[in-house]
This record gives structure tokens, C-alpha cells and sequence, in this order.
């Protein structure tokens, strides 16, 4: 009680300090700054603070904070517009909303669904901050309690959600998810530095790849692709729904599941390095899970919107308990946070233990703040997502080349690489043929985020249980299956026995039609080889190096093993069965007017002329070629919408302080910016 009774002087504080009319004008600056970032998908959090970062140095610390605080929140509430309105995962926290988010852009419902998601958002972002308030003073014995095996249980139950997300057929949505684990163990492992499918010849793959790449390749480049073989727009009646009140009426309908997912993405967030990668599947499993009917799930589901975009919100509340108390970033944008703080006050404030001791009023501040933020940036896209929400509306062949512009830019941002975009168009071409042929690719992408959790974490529990099993088999144990652990273990169980019994019913992929035996045997034969190599690949690691060949060798062989049944199942079973599902038989793309590498080649062209040329030389020409050849629009039309996006990525480069891809051109010839 005494804790409380000391902390109620410092709430005070908190309140006087955050209602200052200056202090209210930069929380809004921030919102204002985080809407415009969030909104254009591969950015995120980690962009918008590193271009405040150099206005932090000396500033009032309640102001600095309000900026960076304003920002922070609304990111996650306003990179919704790209996964709702275009397919295109707004960040890695967003892109469970894409399964059905897109569905019902694509049936004219729209603003229904951006509004749901917005209401959602600031109802998690508000549970968040209060949970913060009241836990900041008891959080550091618990936060302390979570070991090595209690994160990796954590992990694993992220993992678990594969089996409520595996689509119709569970052996192909487990072969997804070691395919990207396999694809996620690529470059130099974290134990002992190994090179597992890399070599020093070819530097770029030694990191890996980036989240962004995957995340971009395998959810917006096959619905980019799929839209524009269709030549329409989004919505196919052009219809927005029945706007904002009818999702707000959505959420309040679920309220409950709002309240639930909220608790999730605040736990969840606790844990430092899980939460932007996790929350969103393990809240969108929790929804499958507890809803009866799950024939609607992946075709426009409105509580696949509201679980996930409930728990974004509600994690920054949790990621910052581990960032304030410990000084432990729980993501990247927290570190790029920590580090702007200690330039607050030419360095008089510094995050940890010492900030509660000092700075307990500042620190609430920071709370009540990001609760502030939460409803000023959920009435801002609200009011706007009835306009923004028109853009599916539009022609999507005037739409596509300014994405393929967006998501080449963001994903060469994570890397700096020319390589970055091959890498988007190898991933695209994976996630287009793990939608054609109804592989899920949610468990892919889960597979991929939690690969270097689980190796990380599996690595060094083992090597602290191994030492405690030599003192004492019982002192082993106890580290080993704490009551923490136990817990963990027996709702994973059950998550995936639930899970498994339920995938069936959910079409991850929507619906599709059954083919012939020899595109997915071929695709399947595709992915076993890659397994194979890459089992072959980490066979050949010194047995020195254990750690770093166990879990690709584990991973590798059950997902292989995945394979061979599947190919059993495949040869016995008739044609026409629903294992051979095969979107070009029938439907949107197989009885759409344009080819799939007809249309794939226009992003591939752009690639090809930014190896050349540059970033900027290429997209003049990309956009002029598009718009004059694919769109078939008069030249007047053609140079007005080159002209403006042309001028658009510069004024974003610019204001970011972001370079373009250069091209062989720029290492021969000095050019100006932005050609340069």
C-alpha cells in the first residue's frame, strides 16, 4: 500500500506536466509526423524516430517526449490503411490484419473494416497505459522471472499458432513454417558463427534476411500481382460499406475479445524481442480459437481485424515496461528510444532503475502520454479513413506501379543493398506460389520471425541447464520446468490440439479449386530440394559447432518429413482432390486477363533498370512505360502521375533522409541528388 500511496505525488506531476498547451502541440506533431510513416508500409516506428532523432539533443524532456511518444503510439493504428486497403502488411505487427482485413476491402466494406481496426486500436493502446501505471512498480520481480526457458516457451507458444493457421491441409502449413525457419536460419549463426546457406563470396546473405523483405514479399507482392492480372479496383462494386459507425459498432459487439487480446498484446509485450514479431498471430489465434464459426476467417471475418489491431496498441504499453524499468529494448524502435531519452536534457534522464527512483513523474508521463496519443491518432484515421478508404475505388493499374515504387524503396531501406531487392522479388515469387497452390503463408511467415528466437533461446537454456544438471539432477529440473514453463507448456498443448482440430475449417488462403497432379507436385518438389540442400548445407558444420547445425538439422528434417508424406498423399489420391488446390484452374487469377509473368515482369523490369540506372532514372521510366503501355493512358495523364511520383519519393527521401538504390551509371558518373 505504501507503494501506491508514494506513487499517487508522482501521477500528479505526470498530469500537470502533460497538460501544458505545448506539451498537448507536440504529442499531436508526433501523431501528425506517425500517421504520415505509418501509412507507408516497410517504414514503421524505427524510420519516424530516426528522423527526430537529431531534434532530441537538448530539448525539454517532456516535449522530446510528447514528439517521440506521439509517433510511437500511432504507428501501429495507422500502418492499417496499407494492410486493410491494399494487402500490403503496414509493418510486422500488422500483418495478421491482412488476412482479413484485405477480404473485406476487396468486398466494398472497407472503412467497416479500418474503423473496427481503429476502435480496436485505441481501446489496446488505453489498456496498455493502464496496465503500465499500475504495473510499473510491481513489473521488475516478475519481468525478472522470465529465464531463458521461460522466453523460449514463450517462443513456442508463438510457434503453436501455426497449428490454428495451417489452412485445410496441416502438412502443408507445417511445411510452410520450417520453410521459413529454414529460410530465417540463413547467414551467420548467433551461438558459434557458423555459415549456414552463405558464403563470404556473397556478403549480403551472412545477415540474413531482413523481416521487412519477407513480410513485403510474401503478403504484398502476390495480391499486387493478383489485383493487377485482374485490371480493376480493390472493391469489385466500388462500394465503401457502410463507413465508420458500423465498424465502431463491430468492435463494441466484441468488446470482449477486444479486452482479451488486449491482455494478450500486454503480456506478450513484457517480453523483450517478441512482441512486434508475435502479438498479432498469437491474438489472431486466440480469436480462431474462441469463435464458432470459422468458415468466415481468411474471406472477411471482422474479429480477424479486431483481435490482432487490439493487441498492436496494447504491446507498447508492455514494451516498455522491460525499456523504462531495465533499460532493456524490447524492438528496434525501443533502442532508437532509449538512445533518443539520454539526449533529453543534454543527458539528465536516463532509462532503468535510476529513472523510477528520480524520475517517477517523467515516467508517467511517458504512460499517460502514449494513452493521449492512442485516441488523438484513432480520431484522426477514423476521420480520414472514409477518404483514404476511396482508393480502393480506383483503377488498381494506376495503383500498382506507385506500390511496386513503395515496396521496392522500404524494403532497400532495411539493408541499404541493391541485393535487398532481389531478395523482395525471390520472396515474392515464393509467397505467390505458396498462395497459388493454398500453402499458408502466415505459418511461413511465423516460421520465419520465431526462427532465430528458438535457436537463440533453445541454445542458451540448453548451456545453462547443462550446467545446472551437473550440480544436481534436481536443481535441473527446477530450472528447467519452472511453474512459469509449466504453465506455458500446458497452453501450447492445448492450443494445438484445438488448433489442429479447427484448421480445417479455415481457408488461410481462401477458397480455391482443385487441378491437376503436376503444378503442385513440382512445387512441392521445389521445396523439398531447397530442404534438402539446406539439411545437406548444415550437415557439413563442425560437430564442434553443435549449436549451430542442431536446430536447422531438427527443423529441416521434420519439415522434409512433412514433404514426403504430403508427396505420398499426392501420388495416391485422385486428381481433382483438394490437396492438388490450384488457384490458375478457376477463379480470380485463372480466369484473369493478364498472365502471371507478363505481370510479374514489370517488377522485375524495374529491378533490372535500377542495376543499370539508379532508383530514380529507372522508375521515370518504369511509370512511363506502365502507365503509356499497361494502363493505356493518354501522355498527358502518363506525365502528370510519373511527375508526381517521381516527386513524391524524392520529397519522402528528402524529408527522411533516405538514399535510393544506386546503379552501375552512379559508380561511373557523379550525378546530382536524387540521381545519385
Amino acid at each position: 500500500m505504501e507503494t501506491f500511496t508514494g506513487a499517487l505525488p508522482a501521477l500528479a506531476e505526470a498530469w500537470v506536466l502533460i497538460l501544458q498547451p505545448a506539451v498537448i502541440g507536440y504529442l499531436f506533431l508526433g501523431v501528425l509526423m506517425g500517421l504520415c510513416v505509418g501509412v507507408f508500409p516497410g517504414l514503421g516506428g524505427i524510420a519516424g524516430l530516426s528522423l527526430v532523432l537529431p531534434f532530441m539533443f537538448g530539448m525539454e524532456p517532456v516535449y522530446g517526449l510528447a514528439l517521440m511518444i506521439g509517433m510511437l503510439a500511432v504507428v501501429p493504428t495507422s500502418d492499417t490503411f496499407a494492410s486493410v486497403l491494399m494487402g500490403i502488411p503496414g509493418s510486422s505487427a500488422s500483418q495478421a490484419t491482412v488476412l482479413d482485413g484485405f477480404p473485406l476491402a476487396k468486398k466494398g466494406e472497407a472503412a467497416r473494416a479500418l474503423s473496427a481496426a481503429f476502435a480496436s486500436s485505441m481501446f489496446g493502446g488505453i489498456v496498455g497505459a493502464c496496465f503500465l501505471t499500475l504495473f510499473i512498480l510491481v513489473a521488475r520481480p516478475i519481468v525478472l522471472a522470465f529465464g531463458l526457458p521461460e522466453m523460449l516457451m514463450i517462443t513456442v507458444l508463438g510457434l503453436s499458432m501455426v497449428a490454428v493457421l495451417a489452412g485445410r491441409y496441416a502438412l502443408k502449413g507445417l511445411a510452410a513454417a520450417g520453410l521459413g525457419m529454414m529460410i530465417g536460419t540463413i547467414g551467420e549463426a548467433d551461438a558459434g558463427g557458423s555459415l549456414r546457406m552463405a558464403t563470404y563470396d556473397v556478403p549480403y546473405l551472412t545477415d540474413g534476411l531482413k523481416l521487412v523483405i519477407v513480410g513485403l514479399g510474401v503478403f504484398a507482392i502476390p495480391e499486387i500481382v493478383s489485383l493487377l492480372r485482374q485490371d480493376r479496383s480493390i472493391s469489385k462494386d466500388a462500394r465503401l460499406g457502410s463507413g465508420w459507425a458500423e465498424g465502431v459498432k463491430d468492435w463494441f459487439r466484441n468488446k470482449w475479445l477486444s479486452v482479451r487480446c488486449s491482455v494478450i498484446g500486454v503480456i506478450v509485450g513484457v517480453i523483450p524481442g517478441l512482441g512486434g514479431s508475435v502479438v498479432d498471430w498469437i491474438a489472431y489465434g486466440h480469436t480462431v480459437q474462441t469463435t464458432k464459426d470459422k468458415s468466415k476467417f481468411g474471406k472477411g471475418e471482422i474479429r480477424g481485424v479486431i483481435g490482432p489491431e487490439s493487441s498492436n496498441n496494447a504491446k507498447e504499453g508492455g514494451g516498455l515496461v522491460p525499456t523504462l524499468l531495465f533499460g532493456i529494448p524490447g524492438s528496434g524502435s525501443m533502442a532508437i528510444f532509449i538512445g533518443a531519452v539520454a539526449l533529453l536534457g543534454s543527458g539528465s534522464i536516463e532509462v532503468g532503475p535510476q529513472m523510477l527512483k528520480s524520475n517517477l513523474d517523467i515516467t508517467y508521463s511517458i504512460v499517460w502520454l502514449l494513452a493521449l496519443a492512442n485516441v488523438l491518432g484513432t480520431l484522426l484515421c477514423i476521420a480520414a479513413s472514409g477518404g483514404i478508404a476511396k482508393l480502393t475505388t480506383i483503377r488498381f493499374t494506376y495503383l500498382a506501379p506507385f506500390l511496386f515504387m513503395l515496396i521496392s524503396f522500404a524494403a532497400f531501406q532495411s539493408g541499404q543493398n541493391f541485393e535487398d531487392l532481389l531478395a523482395l522479388f525471390a520472396i515474392g515469387l515464393i509467397g505467390i506460389f505458396l498462395r497459388r497452390f493454398d500453402w499458408s503463408r502466415p505459418a511461413f511467415l511465423i516460421g520465419f520471425v520465431l526462427s532465430n528466437p528458438v535457436e537463440k533461446f533453445t541454445n542458451q537454456a540448453f548451456q545453462v541447464a547443462s550446467f545446472r544438471f551437473r550440480k544436481s539432477f534436481e536443481e535441473g529440473m527446477d530450472y528447467v520446468f519452472s511453474p512459469i514453463v509449466i504453465v506455458l507448456i500446458v497452453v501450447t498443448v492445448v492450443s494445438v490440439i484445438v488448433g489442429m482440430r479447427q484448421a480445417k475449417k479455415i481457408m488461410s488462403e481462401g477458397e480455391s479449386v482443385a487441378g491437376t497432379k503436376r503444378a503442385p507436385l513440382i512445387f512441392l518438389f521445389f521445396v523439398a530440394a531447397y530442404l534438402v540442400s539446406s539439411l545437406i548445407n548444415a550437415s557439413l558444420i563442425p560437430d564442434y559447432n553443435m549449436t549451430d547445425k542442431i536446430v536447422p538439422l531438427v527443423i529441416g528434417g521434420l519439415a522434409l518429413l512433412c514433404c514426403l508424406i504430403l508427396f505420398a498423399q499426392m501420388v495416391i489420391r485422385p486428381e481433382g482432390d483438394a490437396i492438388f488446390a490450384d488457384k490458375e484452374i478457376a477463379g480470380e487469377d485463372g480466369d484473369a486477363p493478364h498472365g502471371l509473368w507478363a505481370t510479374l515482369s514489370w517488377l522485375a523490369s524495374l529491378i533490372i533498370a535500377t542495376y543499370f540506372l539508379g532508383f530514380i532514372l529507372a522508375l521515370i521510366g518504369f511509370l512511363l512505360s506502365f502507365f503509356r503501355i499497361r494502363a493505356e493512358a493518354n501522355w498527358g495523364k502518363t506525365l502528370v502521375l510519373t511527375a508526381g511520383g517521381v516527386a513524391f519519393m524524392c520529397l519522402m527521401a528528402g524529408a527522411l533522409n533516405r538514399d535510393f538504390p544506386p546503379g552501375l551509371l552512379q559508380g561511373a558518373v557523379d550525378l546530382p541528388w536524387p540521381l545519385r
